[in-house]
């Protein structure tokens, strides 16, 4: 299995021939815009822009069903990317600064059969200078292809999971998975048989993924930081791990969260 991600040193041979086209995928959680800010603020040159929240998410319904942070429709996602400028046939090499966007438009992508990596150790590794400034690129031409099946689940699928003594994996912090603070939801606390794996931290338990005989279930608080455990596990050699997107702010808004304690 190719690796999902891309190695500083390969992403700059490819930028120095004009093979990749680059895209950053920063945000700020609840600054709408603010990813923007920081694209044009310094980016690496040429980097187009998907936004977590005009791009790569739907607008939050007024019930919360399906989360903070939506997946974007097809047709949404399509003209979003020819609009960013994202053109077909070539490569695409995705970054971010450790927040998950990155993550996210791999996922979304490869949810709608496009390709790309992700820049390991986001813009970070790059070691080349950053270019300032707004942008306003021509309309690409990309195409999304056919869209990928069994990777995402819905709230009653994790129950049935959950009852036959399935993996699910909280990507969150572990004081969030323990219910001791939550910012964002209205119930603290996690999934009841959910295993924390925060997405960032330097261990997670990757044998009980491996072993594990059904794909295993990634969720966290609304799909971002999942998306970026279902990387991570990638980058580890198991690409079939399931999304639950809506996450523990659908959980919530569906009545399923138990307070913690």
């Amino acid at each position: 299995m190719t690796s999902p991600m891309i190695e500083p040193d390969e992403l700059a041979a490819l930028h120095a021939a004009g093979a990749v086209q680059v895209v950053d995928c920063r945000f700020r959680l609840g600054e709408h815009g603010a990813g923007r800010v920081l694209h044009a603020a310094g980016r690496i040159p040429g980097a187009l822009y998907l936004d977590l929240d005009d791009d790569l998410s739907a607008p939050m319904r007024a019930d919360r069903l399906g989360g903070r942070h939506p997946l974007p429709e097809r047709a949404a996602l399509a003209a979003s990317v020819r609009r960013a400028g994202l053109r077909a046939g070539v490569p695409i090499a995705l970054y971010d600064d450790g927040t998950g966007g990155a993550a996210r438009a791999w996922w979304v992508l490869r949810h709608h059969g496009v390709e790309s990596r992700v820049l390991r150790g986001g813009i970070a590794s790059w070691d080349g200078p950053l270019e300032e400034g707004a942008v306003d690129p021509p309309a690409g031409d990309l195409e999304l292809g056919p869209e990928r099946t069994g990777d995402l689940v819905e709230a009653a699928e994790v129950q049935a999971a959950l009852a036959r003594g399935a993996l699910v994996l909280d990507a969150r912090a572990p004081e969030r998975y323990r219910g001791e603070v939550e910012p964002m939801d209205p119930v603290a606390g996690h999934i009841a048989g959910a295993v924390n794996a925060p997405f960032n931290a330097p261990e997670i338990p990757l044998e009980r993924v491996r072993a594990a005989e059904e794909a295993p279930i990634a969720y966290c608080g609304s799909g971002v930081t999942a998306a970026a455990l279902v990387l991570r596990i990638a980058d580890e050699g198991r690409g079939d791990v399931r999304l639950y997107a809506g996450s523990w702010s659908d959980w919530c808004a569906r009545g399923l969260a138990e307070p913690a304690g």
